[in-house]
């Protein structure tokens, strides 16, 4: 049986990304990772991971970022989940880090205990 590849757009400057990636090395879990500001997910890509992840869109926002900041709070809360998925598509820093894709499952940001179901 084929192994699952594990897909993991990350940010080489985001503490979060590093400690989900660390975490991955010690638990013998080899990744392929995509940089998500020069690559961020395509439409098509987000159209399938946001329901497999179980989050509504905006729990796919990086509210921390500069991008979020520039946006503006009264922007995203007024925009659709159509225009905030093709903001996600168009900037990688927008996107909350790291985001996991396994199959047909979807991890967004880091947490240790859903690390440990999906990636054992």
């Amino acid at each position: 049986m084929a192994k699952t590849q594990i897909l993991v757009l990350s940010y080489a400057g985001c503490g979060t990304c590093k400690k989900a990636l660390a975490w991955m090395k010690a638990h013998g879990v080899e990744p392929v990772v995509r940089p998500i500001v020069d690559e961020p997910p395509t439409s098509k890509e987000l159209a399938e991971w946001i329901p497999a992840s179980g989050k509504p869109v905006k729990k796919w926002l990086n509210t921390s970022g500069q991008s979020y900041r520039a946006l503006g709070k009264e922007k995203v809360d007024a925009a659709t989940d159509a225009q905030l998925t093709s903001w996600l598509a168009k900037d990688g820093k927008l996107v909350k880090r790291p985001v996991v894709v396994v199959g047909k499952k979807v991890l967004v940001g880091f947490d240790e205990a859903a690390y440990a179901e999906v990636l054992g």
